[in-house]
Formats: structure tokens, sequence, C-alpha cells
């Protein structure tokens, strides 16, 4: 066997251990958290007063328009300036999480805000609420609209998250940095935690299209009902 092959297979479970351990649950994480910040966000967007929107579009403003290194830095080695010293995936998580949360939520102030004016006018009729409104008319539309953005944001999350390793979080990353720190062949350790990054990608890819053609098919069995 050569001696390429048998150090990507002696490396490939660290990495992999590295991966399920730390990058997994760190994209699940701060995916999560996210999510439910740009939910929050594009609700004041929308619907809030004047101050709380004007707040929520420089925190928008703010972590869309700068380097998310440059983010992470200012959490993790910034913070600690005034007080506020957080562990290396604490602080990663932040970090990731309100990135995700700010891109996000243009996401989905888009979509709810792309279903037309009629289907607010039908839930009134009904005598709902605006909050009920949203919450049995609007969301679900909007839900099968935002999942393919959301989906490859998720995605991109898994290949961001090798940022970390600036943290010194032991995800894929870092964990291929220590190992080639020690056996002296980047491109190898490189190119194997780039291949085992390609793989977490493709089995969520495939997640969401079957998501996507799940919400498709439940999408067309409504209509024809």
């Amino acid at each position: 066997m050569p001696a390429w092959l048998l150090l990507m297979a002696h490396s490939l479970k660290p990495l992999l251990y590295a991966g399920l351990v730390f990058t997994v649950p760190l994209t699940l994480a701060s995916f999560a958290i996210g999510i439910v910040v740009a939910f929050i966000v594009a609700l004041v967007r929308l619907f809030g007063p004047r101050w709380a929107v004007a707040c929520v579009r420089f925190y928008v403003w703010l972590f869309r328009g700068s380097p998310l290194l440059v983010q992470l830095f200012v959490i993790f080695y910034g913070l600690p300036n005034v007080g506020i010293v957080l562990d290396p995936l604490t602080a990663a998580i932040i970090g990731f999480s309100l990135n995700v949360g700010a891109y996000n939520s243009e996401v989905i102030r888009g979509v709810i805000e792309s279903i037309p004016k009629g289907q607010w006018e039908a839930a009134y009729s009904m005598g709902m609420t605006r909050q009920q409104a949203l919450r049995r008319a609007i969301l679900p539309q909007a839900a099968r609209v935002a999942l393919p953005p959301l989906s490859n944001s998720f995605i991109a999350l898994v290949k961001d998250t090798s940022l970390a390793a600036v943290l010194t979080v032991p995800e894929v990353f870092q964990a291929a940095q220590r190992i080639a720190s020690v056996t002296y062949e980047p491109l190898i350790l490189y190119t194997e935690a780039a291949l085992v990054y390609l793989v977490f990608s493709s089995v969520l890819s495939s997640a969401q299209v079957r998501l996507e053609r799940k919400f498709g098919r439940h999408a067309l069995f409504q209509a024809s009902n």
C-alpha cells in the first residue's frame, strides 16, 4: 500500500471522530439557534415597532457585511477585553448562530412577503387574528418556499465550521492540522479533510432533495383536496 494511502487510512478515524463529535453537533446547534434568531428578526422586520426594526436592521447589516472569521475573532479573542470569557465551542456556536440568523432572516422575511395578500385576507375573513393567520395559513406555505434556501444555508454551515479551528475547536480541519503538524504531509491531510466535508455535505444534500420531494407531494395533495 502506498505511504500516502496508508497515512489517509490511519488518519481517517480521528477525522471522522472530530466530525461526528464536534463538527456535526456544532453545525446542528448553531443552525437551530440561528433559525430561531432568524425567525424572530424576520417577524420584527415585518411587524415590529420602528425602534425594534432599526435595531434588527443594524444587526443584519453588521453580520452580513463583515467576514465570519472576523466575527469569530471578536467574540472569542475580543470579548475577554471587556470581561466576557467564553470557551472555544461556546464562542463558535454564538458566532455561527448570529451569522446564520442574519442571513436567514432575510430568507424568511422574503418568503413571508411573497405569500399573496389574498391569503391574509382569506384568513381574516374567517375571523383569525394576525397571529392565527400567520401560524395557520402563512407560515405553512412559506415553509415550503423557504426549505431550499435554508437547506443550502445548512450545508454551507457544515463547511463554514472549519473556521472554528482558529478558536481551537477540535473539529475536522483542526484535527487535520494536528496530524499534519506531526506527519509533515499537509497536502494529504487537508485533502482528506476536504473529502470528509464533501461526504457530510453530500449526505445532507441527499436529505435536502428528499425533504423537498416530501413537501412537494404534501403541497400537491393539499391542492388536490
